[in-house]
């Protein structure tokens, strides 16, 4: 039986690197909706459109969202899928997310997507809002120490000069947005398993969420 697996927690705790790779594991597709927030907020910049509800909610009529199963995003027909992960993007996707049109065009397509179950979807507030009916739910979380320094080495890796601090800074940011906004603030859903992955490596974390998963729907059964 293939179910739906919800993926929630802060920025920069690794939801989507997970996500990948338990989607790998399993046979399943991963959605990163944090891909298309950040979508919004590049596509909003490029085309100097205004950061308020009305003129994104406008944008968003012929703005047409695909993500491929290798990872690449594509915003009407371009490969934005470099261009939405600077920290400037980051920080733009929960400038975005604040507005209630804005999260309910972009639910309406994540639904969509995973109507026909099989799906594994990260967010913010996939357990409570895109998908309470998730069979599986994940809070990912760690430390603003941790996931700064994560941050920090994948964008080394990447040739990207970065600042340790700074970094951190907003991230702290980025969570105090995400958790004080008023459409669908960061929570950790009532029925989610939540796993500090601070002191975790990616392989113990993919463990420990299959784990999870099998004994879920062994009770399921």
């Amino acid at each position: 039986m293939r179910i739906n697996i919800a993926i929630d927690g802060p920025s920069a705790s690794g939801k989507s690197t997970i996500a990948k790779l338990l989607a790998k594991r399993l046979g399943y597709t991963h959605i990163d909706t944090g891909a298309m927030y950040r979508s919004v907020a590049y596509w909003a910049k490029k085309h100097k459109i205004e950061m308020n509800e009305e003129s994104l909610a406008r944008m968003l009529e012929t703005m047409h969202i695909v993500l491929t199963p290798s990872g690449d995003v594509f915003v009407n027909d371009e490969d934005v899928t470099r261009a939405i992960r600077s920290n400037e993007m980051s920080l733009g996707a929960s400038q975005v997310s604040v507005f209630p049109e804005v999260r309910k065009r972009l639910v309406e397509m994540q639904r969509e997507m995973a109507k026909d179950k099989g799906f594994i979807m990260d967010g913010r507030d996939i357990g409570t809002v895109v998908l309470p009916e998730a069979e599986v739910k994940i809070f990912q979380t760690a430390s603003a120490d941790s996931r700064a320094l994560r941050r920090y080495n994948e964008n080394i890796s990447k040739g990207i000069l970065s600042d340790f601090d700074t970094l951190k800074k907003e991230i702290e940011d980025r969570d105090y947005q995400d958790t004080h906004r008023k459409a669908s603030p960061l929570l950790k859903a009532a029925d989610a398993v939540e796993i500090d992955t601070s002191d975790m490596g990616i392989d113990d974390v993919v463990n420990a969420v299959i784990e999870y998963i099998e004994e879920r729907m062994k009770n399921h059964d």
